[in-house]
């Protein structure tokens, strides 16, 4: 019996502007190279064949491992059908573009508990914004080269499972920590997709090569890849941090350390990361106003200052009562002193929000029981293999 997603395929096959093949090659071959013009550092395509991910994504699901992000579970298996979510689409141009900014003094800040640490992928421009505009410019470009037909750009703002698509790209292999890794480039980058009506030639995906490693698994802070390819969000500081709409479960405060939006832990300790290149995008270098800055400082900030801060940035989407609740738990790891005392409690006078309040006092506890931060150790050894392995970047 044909399944639906040959019969779009041919139709494709057949409707597609009856590009002979050998043009189909040359074209894909043009992508690649107009992609990389753009400021993308690779480029990939890929067929929409997904049906192996549907049963470990349902039982993902299931699991409840998505916590409130409840639109996971709403556009369900759309996320392995990329034909649903854009009709006539038969292959995805996968594209891939570094992140990583200059100096961008992972250990130094991780030591020192009285600055923020914001997860560097946050630290410049929205990437989505970036990534999107390139993506049109590429689809543009592609129109101009054969005439009209049918493509629509994806930067994780749609049910799009794009690791897996990435994977099967050729950008790198999925690894235990559900991040995509490149042999040449770690993981410090975005990932886009471009879904076409083209039946373009697709590349070959590459070989794993975690191997028996499970570094990112034991230095997680909260335990939250759970099992190799595995992640409970729930348990994620990046979810706790970022998507988490309420308090911030007490049994992973201590944890946080001084994380105030994200976590790189995970990536950190990857050995594939010592390949990795520092962005070529200005956009994505870090904005004085949030790296390495004093949690006093940033704990300061009025409503009107962290939307100003904040413009065109990712982190702007979590809102002033949420930065200042990271902000809360952060504190209440700092080393303890007046200032820090002095802030927590004018704060707490001056607010009327319950769920920062509620942090707040937890903060102050911390101060007043002087309680050890949990997993410091696990930090202690993330800073140790960062100033080994990734001297550039400490």
């Amino acid at each position: 019996m044909t399944s639906p997603t040959n019969i779009v395929e041919s139709a494709a096959i057949k409707n597609s502007l009856e590009i002979a093949q050998p043009d189909l090659l040359a074209l894909s071959e043009n992508i690649k190279l107009w992609g990389k013009a753009l400021g993308f550092q690779q480029v990939g395509i890929t067929d929409i064949d997904l049906k192996q991910h549907e049963s470990k994504l349902q039982q993902w699901l299931d699991n409840k491992y998505h916590g409130e992000m409840e639109y996971m579970e709403k556009h369900g298996m759309k996320r392995v059908r990329p034909a649903e979510l854009h009709p006539g689409t038969v292959r995805v141009i996968s594209v891939r573009m570094d992140y990583l900014p200059e100096n961008a003094a992972f250990a130094r800040t991780l030591k020192d508990k009285s600055s923020a640490y914001i997860s560097r992928y946050a630290l410049g421009r929205d990437y989505h914004k970036v990534l999107r505009k390139k993506l049109k410019q590429l689809g543009q470009k592609i129109e101009q080269q054969v005439g009209q037909f049918s493509y629509r750009p994806f930067v994780d703002s749609a049910p799009v499972l794009e690791r897996p698509l990435a994977e099967k790209a050729g950008l790198g292999w999925v690894g235990k920590h559900s991040l995509l890794i490149n042999a040449k480039a770690g993981s410090w980058f975005f990932l886009g997709e471009l879904m076409i009506d083209l039946p373009l030639p697709v590349d070959k995906p590459v070989e794993n090569q975690c191997g028996a490693c499970v570094a990112c698994l034991k230095i997680c802070p909260t335990q939250a890849i759970i099992a190799p390819y595995i992640v409970d969000a729930r348990r994620c500081i990046s979810y706790l941090t970022i998507e988490l709409q309420g308090a911030i479960p007490v049994e992973f405060r201590k944890a946080i350390g001084n994380r105030i939006y994200g976590c790189d832990d995970c990536q950190l300790i990857c050995p594939w990361n010592r390949f990795a290149s520092t962005t070529e995008e200005a956009d994505y270098q870090a904005r004085q106003q949030l790296q390495k800055q004093p949690l006093l400082d940033l704990f300061s900030w009025t409503e009107s200052e962290f939307l100003s801060n904040t413009e065109g940035s990712p982190i702007r989407r979590i809102g002033y009562q949420r930065w200042l609740r990271n902000i809360a738990v952060a504190l209440g790891n700092a080393p303890s002193s007046d200032a820090v005392l002095s802030a927590l409690k004018n704060k707490r006078d001056h607010s009327d929000s319950t769920l920062l309040n509620e942090h707040i006092e937890w903060a102050l506890a911390q101060h007043q029981d002087q309680i050890p931060i949990i997993n410091e150790r696990l930090t202690k050894r993330l800073v140790n293999a960062i100033e080994k392995g990734l001297p550039r970047d400490a």
